[in-house]
């Protein structure tokens, strides 16, 4: 697996899959490696992916400190790959959290981007997307398996967990609260399961990071095309038309029937990939 040492001395690593121009994709979590966002084949038939396993995930190591998760530090990664890697610029997809680390690192980086993808991501949480998801819960009421998952949600949203392996049983809990009811969520958790947690990274941004963050300003030096991709499922669509209104040149592209994490929906991995295609092929 590739890997660069950074300045202050860890390991970040990358897989690398497919063929053709490349392009690099964040994932999200945060403390979530790459793993969530399996092969791609439709992406890697045409591109050469460079699927990035952000600090302290993966084989990425963990920073000395264990707050040391900002969003400028995970910034400053992808910048460093840039430079180790001799690109000019990057064609750069951010997922949910990568997408908050993309807005980061391309308004601090305008020149070195050349197409930008932003998905199922947000630059701030709004109202709207704080409403979406409490709908999304709410529609599990009187399940059978509403209490349990309902009591680990809120330990996970309390920081009520000590360790890597804690966090991971809370998501296990939660999991039928991630998808409408009646959808099957073995499919991300299992995808989450392969990607595993890393609970200082969560605890951070929950604790130092969310409540405040506001990526507006960043967004309007951001000169690159960017596509604003989710689907009119997930509740991060609200932030969809704000998103892409604070962007100099946006295409905004709402997936009908997508939720969250199309790459891993039955039905959806190959419309969302071939959305950012076209996209990136200009």
């Amino acid at each position: 697996m590739p890997s660069l040492t950074t300045d202050d001395g860890r390991k970040l690593a990358w897989r690398e899959t497919g063929s053709g121009a490349p392009l690099v994709l964040h994932c999200g979590g945060p403390g979530c490696s790459s793993r969530y966002f399996g092969e791609l084949p439709e992406l890697a038939a045409q591109r050469t992916l460079l699927l990035v396993d952000p600090r302290g995930t993966g084989e990425s190591d963990r920073p000395s400190d264990p707050k040391d998760y900002g969003l400028d530090a995970y910034a400053a990664d992808v910048e460093a790959l840039r430079k180790h890697l001799q690109f000019e610029q990057l064609d750069l997809v951010g997922h949910s959290h990568g997408g908050f680390v993309a807005m980061t690192w391309a308004g601090a980086n305008p020149e070195r981007v050349r197409r930008l993808v932003l998905a199922s991501t947000a630059p701030r949480f709004s109202d709207e997307i704080r409403n979406a998801r409490r709908k999304r819960v709410s529609q599990h009421e009187g399940k059978r398996y509403f209490p349990d998952a309902i009591d680990a949600l809120r330990a996970h949203q309390e920081g009520r967990y000590a360790n890597d392996e804690e966090l991971a049983d809370l998501y296990r809990r939660e999991a039928p609260l991630f998808a409408p009811p009646g959808v099957d969520p073995s499919h991300l958790l299992a995808a989450l399961a392969e990607a595993g947690t890393n609970a200082d990274a969560l605890r951070h941004f929950n604790d130092r990071v969310s409540n405040g963050m506001d990526l507006r300003p960043a967004l309007e030096s951001i000169e690159a095309p960017t596509l604003v991709i989710t689907g009119d499922l997930d509740p991060f669509a609200p932030a969809a038309k704000e998103l892409a209104g604070a962007l100099r040149r946006p295409t905004l592209v709402m997936l009908p029937g997508a939720d969250h994490f199309p790459f891993l929906e039955p039905g959806e991995r190959a419309q969302w990939s071939q959305a950012l295609l076209d996209f990136l092929a200009g």
